[in-house]
């Protein structure tokens, strides 16, 4: 079920983009320029740091002999289906164990769930049909193709706390019909995991899904990693629910190029590729 809502999700992309579905502000009139949205700021540092000083002074206060008893039954439970397990939870979390660690305590005895990843492919292409726009950008990765010897390589990383995916999968979708060779992060990927992975591939772009307001904090963090690692030759790109007047200190902090909501792929797939053939010239 899941593969076929990417699938539709593709196939609606594609109708946005070639114009058989029309949307007023996105494909159709559009505005000249991008309107500033109020928007609150929260820094992501700040709130992470002050977290974690709250679940120190937590686990400072708290009776740790009452917790452990508490966390060690769900485990029990776990194994030997003794108990109810919702009503442990809640126990534990009486005893003010904290989420991680009755996450744990389950963990030890199921493992951590790893989500399976898979694309669907050829949809985009096939229902945005035959058009110039889209045969420049896959003539474009077949002249890249022919000078380095490989097609351009994209990962698409999403990280933090953020699970929303379907976008990023329609991304994926959308360049590996355009030509290129796509690799797709698993979620909640933090900035070192997304940069070893993109030097492991030997990608040469980093596409960063943002959906969830981190895009500062994750951006920043992630062309840190690549610089530690060598591998600041490698571009980042940020896409998803961005506001405008974040872009200036995006591109300031290490991102090649941003794109918003409403962005023609092909193009965001062109302008990729502009900087890319530049670099590597």
């Amino acid at each position: 079920p899941k593969l076929r809502i990417e699938e539709a999700a593709a196939r609606r992309q594609a109708h946005i983009d070639s114009g058989k579905e029309t949307i007023v502000g996105v494909n159709l009139f559009r505005l000249d320029k991008a309107e500033e949205l109020d928007v609150l700021e929260v820094d992501n540092t700040a709130v992470r740091e002050s977290q974690i000083q709250r679940l120190h002074e937590l686990k400072h206060q708290r009776d740790a002999a009452k917790v452990q008893t508490a966390v060690d039954a769900l485990t029990r439970a776990a194994q030997d289906g003794s108990g109810n397990l919702l009503a442990l939870a809640v126990e534990a979390a009486r005893a003010r164990a904290t989420l991680g660690e009755i996450s744990y305590a389950l963990e030890k005895i199921f493992n951590r769930h790893k989500a399976v990843i898979r694309s669907v492919s050829g949809v985009y292409h096939s229902e945005f049909g035959q058009n110039p726009q889209i045969e420049q950008v896959r003539h474009l990765t077949d002249q890249f193709a022919e000078k380095q010897g490989r097609r351009p390589r994209i990962l698409i990383a999403k990280m933090g706390q953020d699970g929303h995916d379907r976008g990023a999968k329609v991304v994926a979708t959308a360049y590996a019909d355009l030509g290129f060779d796509v690799d797709i992060g698993p979620l909640f990927q933090q900035p070192d995991e997304a940069a070893r992975m993109a030097a492991e591939n030997d990608v040469h772009v980093v596409g960063i899904s943002s959906l969830a307001g981190g895009h500062k904090t994750l951006l920043t963090q992630l062309v840190e990693e690549l610089r530690k690692i060598g591998r600041d030759d490698i571009m980042v790109v940020v896409g998803g629910v961005i506001p405008p007047q974040d872009y200036e200190f995006l591109k300031r902090n290490g991102a090649d190029a941003v794109f918003g909501p409403g962005t023609f792929i092909p193009d965001a797939a062109k302008e990729i590729l502009r900087q890319l053939m530049g670099r590597l010239e």
